[in-house]
């Protein structure tokens, strides 16, 4: 049996992509430390997730790297109206071990370089930091040339295990992994252009099968405070300027 939000063993399952692994387990510890709450978390493909809720996954959240994925939900009747929040966009990065001699100055052209044999992406089928890779690659006239080479992670975080591991030479991750203690150490990065990769809009929405949906408001809430805010971008994500400046309360149950 749940208890009513605020009653100390109030919980919340969250599925959330997995460019927000290390950004969340910050926030969602300082959100239980306010509340006395429980936030149970889950990361994974944006993809992957939106099938697991189309087809019944008991989760009251989902914080996707596509905002597509949320309205989708939205429109199939499966997440409560008006509730998607555009938390963040994220960006892409071109990463590698601290023993590469890569010259990451070149851009993606230096993923050319005849001595990688393997390049590691997040899959673009399902996860939407893998359709920004290819987007880039693209524009950099670079993935016909490299596509035989890539490996493909079932999500953004598999993705970066493949280059930490070795099994990858170096990998397009999203740059709040890149920047998280364990990578920031281990490796060295360069940004892609923004320009260069569609926008990484990335939104939540609480779903519909919510059984705590005043926890998960209050959660929402949460993510617009000064301080989430601030957590938010030392991660690397550029939070929305209208929830940074005044985290405008109206914003979270604005109809679309």
């Amino acid at each position: 049996m749940r208890l009513p939000a605020g009653a100390g063993a109030a919980e919340i399952k969250v599925a959330a992509a997995s460019d927000l692994t290390f950004a969340f387990k910050d926030v969602a510890s300082q959100f239980e430390k306010q509340t006395g709450s429980k936030i149970e978390l889950t990361y994974g493909s944006s993809g992957n997730f939106f099938a697991q809720i189309q087809n019944g996954a008991p989760f009251d959240l989902f914080f996707s790297a596509d905002v597509g994925y949320p309205e989708k939900l939205e429109a199939a009747g499966l997440a409560e109206p008006g509730t998607i929040y555009e938390y963040a966009s994220g960006k892409i990065v071109m990463w590698v071990p601290n023993a590469s001699k890569l010259d990451l100055s070149r851009g993606l052209a230096a993923i050319l370089d005849p001595g990688i044999r393997k390049i590691a992406i997040a899959n673009p089928q399902h996860a939407p930091y893998g359709i920004a890779a290819v987007a880039a690659m693209r524009h950099a006239a670079v993935y016909d040339k490299i596509k035989s080479k890539l490996v493909l992670g079932e999500n953004i975080s598999q993705t970066a295990q493949f280059v930490q591991s070795g099994n990858a030479d170096v990998g397009i991750l999203a740059l709040s992994l890149a920047l998280a203690p364990a990578m920031k150490n281990a490796g060295r990065y360069v940004e892609i252009r923004a320009t260069d990769y569609p926008p990484i809009i990335q939104a939540g929405v609480i779903l519909k099968s919510s059984r705590n949906k005043e926890l998960a408001a209050q959660f929402l809430k949460f993510l617009k405070e000064p301080g989430t805010v601030a957590l938010m971008e030392r991660y690397g994500f550029s939070v929305p300027k209208d929830v940074a400046v005044g985290h405008n309360e109206s914003k979270v149950a604005a109809p679309r």
